[in-house]
């Protein structure tokens, strides 16, 4: 089966993303027959049914999840052996794979990138920027080597380490008599119109202020949904709403004129962690994260 092995768990993937075998197939560019084939071979071989398929419809079973699972990680370990060993050869810089939330704290990423390991003088981060819950999906596929990721959850197959806690914080006019204010509550912000992330930025998070909202029977007048803090200013400035916003969008949003303020909400805290995957032994990782740590220890 080894040889045949990165064919089958292609093929897996692909039909589990396209759930069409046709578009699977031109997406491989094999043919159909062939990728019938080898999900018929690789189901035998295992004694499990990875989908159930009728002349409709293409549906994942839970075997087929948990193989698609651990196929992911092992067809990027496998390109990363590939590209360590040609990195090797051309004699390249190592390369390690970070995440970031395009709204962490921009402190954070700086102190990230500003590490020089002496053991490692060729190291070079790529870093790429994406939400809490596509890094720590990547994070888990093996994508990525580490995540400064904020309120991830909790996993057999992560290791987190805390990094920082910070409030929410709420944008208003600086004519909105909140302003007035040292910090703010969610009872205050009753009956006005909120502006928040869009759920899907960060699921947990949405539903947390949410819930608390309710179990406090505080509605706001109207919410409008945003995707990046700069699209709340039109909303905030002619003081017709409240905006929430966490410390690098509130940082973003008071230089242009915004004022801010803390929520003191002990139960909407935003937690930002180091993450990466348990099984991870790269000695390269270990460093740059007992670096890291050291680096922010005395940060208070």
């Amino acid at each position: 089966m080894a040889r045949n092995s990165t064919r089958y768990m292609e093929s897996v993937i692909a039909l589990a993303e396209k759930l069409n075998f046709g578009r699977a197939a031109q997406e491989l560019e094999i043919s159909q027959p062939m990728l019938t084939r080898n999900i018929a071979e690789l189901e035998a071989i295992l004694g499990v049914q990875l989908f159930i398929r009728n002349h409709r419809t293409v549906k994942v079973t839970a075997a087929g999840e948990a193989y698609i699972e651990k196929a992911r990680t092992a067809l990027l370990y496998g390109e990363r052996a590939l590209l360590a060993a040609r990195a090797v050869g051309e004699n390249a810089k190592t390369v390690l794979y970070v995440g970031k939330s395009p709204y962490t704290d921009p402190a954070l990423t700086s102190a990230l990138l500003s590490i020089k390991l002496p053991s490692y003088p060729d190291l070079r981060i790529e870093l790429t920027s994406q939400y809490s819950y596509g890094l720590t999906q990547e994070l888990i596929d093996g994508g990525l080597d580490l995540a400064v990721v904020t309120e991830p959850p909790k996993s057999r197959i992560l290791t987190r380490l805390k990094v920082a806690e910070d409030p929410f914080y709420i944008g208003m006019s600086k004519q909105d008599e909140l302003a007035a204010k040292p910090s703010l509550t969610l009872d205050a912000m009753a009956g006005r119109c909120w502006v928040i992330f869009e759920r899907r930025i960060h699921p947990p998070l949405y539903d947390a202020i949410m819930k608390l909202a309710e179990t406090r029977k505080i509605a706001p007048a109207k919410i409008y949904h945003i995707t990046a803090p700069e699209e709340a200013f039109p909303f905030v400035a002619d003081g017709s709403c409240l905006a929430f916003f966490v410390k690098a969008g509130a940082l973003v949003m008071a230089r242009n004129g915004i004022t801010v303020r803390p929520l003191a909400e002990n139960t909407l805290l935003l937690r930002t962690y180091l993450a990466s995957r348990t099984d991870n032994e790269s000695k390269i990782t270990s460093e740059l994260v007992r670096t890291f740590m050291t680096s922010i220890a005395d940060w208070d």
